[in-house]
């Protein structure tokens, strides 16, 4: 079975407790992402949707820069451990079960929506577009990271880092619903955003623990990371 996104509520419980490797590549990503993403945003007091949260890696790591986050995914065990690791963090950030294709906001809700290891998952990127623009307020922006379309990013992300290293549970990514960036350009354009600029993301180091970290690369072959804007309101 190819894009099983059963296994978020599979692994909910252990979602926060470094056991498992897989789980640990996903924390070991919020860093290079945020670094790449603090230089087009100041989060303080920011209303910020995480869309695809799972377990709240990414919806922490803003809260603890002063955004006021609301997380949503599908998977309603991983929001549940979002929501009792934030409440022992003494974070408050809100938490719903949705799907992107239909988010259950009103319009401008948001001064930034962040979706990262989620687009190359969704059943409907047009629509998901469409919502981020809807709930997105004028000149807000649209962050996000996915993974490019093509046999090296299939092979970095399914034969070596799925089947080989084991980085992901085999079976997480279906290559076919990669996406490529001018398509993603184009999607984004169709749902009125305005594209920016996209950026490499990969393996830039490795900590103690022997798990990659990651950063900004200058080649897109693999995953991709960047922004988009609503335009503003004439």
């Amino acid at each position: 079975m190819r894009n099983d996104l059963t296994i978020y509520d599979t692994y909910a419980d252990q979602w926060w407790s470094d056991d498992i490797r897989w789980v640990r590549t996903l924390k070991n990503l919020v860093p290079g992402r945020l670094k790449h993403f603090d230089r087009l945003i100041d989060w303080q007091g920011k209303d910020v949707l995480d869309l695809g949260c799972a377990g709240g890696f990414m919806a922490e790591a803003m809260a603890k820069r002063g955004a006021n986050v609301t997380g949503i995914d599908p998977a309603a065990d991983a929001i549940d451990a979002a929501r009792r690791h934030a409440t022992a963090e003494g974070l408050r950030i809100g938490y719903d079960t949705g799907m992107g294709e239909s988010l259950p906001y009103g319009d401008d809700s948001f001064d930034a929506v962040v979706c990262v290891d989620v687009l190359e998952h969704v059943t409907d990127l047009n629509k998901v577009l469409a919502e981020v623009a809807r709930t997105l307020r004028p000149g807000g922006l649209f962050l996000f990271d996915t993974i490019n379309r093509n046999p090296l990013a299939r092979l970095a992300t399914i034969t070596i880092a799925e089947d080989i290293l084991r980085l992901l549970p085999r079976g997480t990514h279906d290559p076919g619903m990669f996406i490529k960036p001018r398509e993603l350009r184009a999607a984004m354009g169709a749902a009125g955003l305005v594209p920016g600029r996209f950026t490499g993301l990969g393996p830039r180091g490795i900590n103690r623990r022997f798990d990659l970290t990651f950063g900004a690369l200058p080649l897109t072959a693999v995953l991709y990371m960047g922004h988009a804007q609503k335009p503003p309101a004439a």
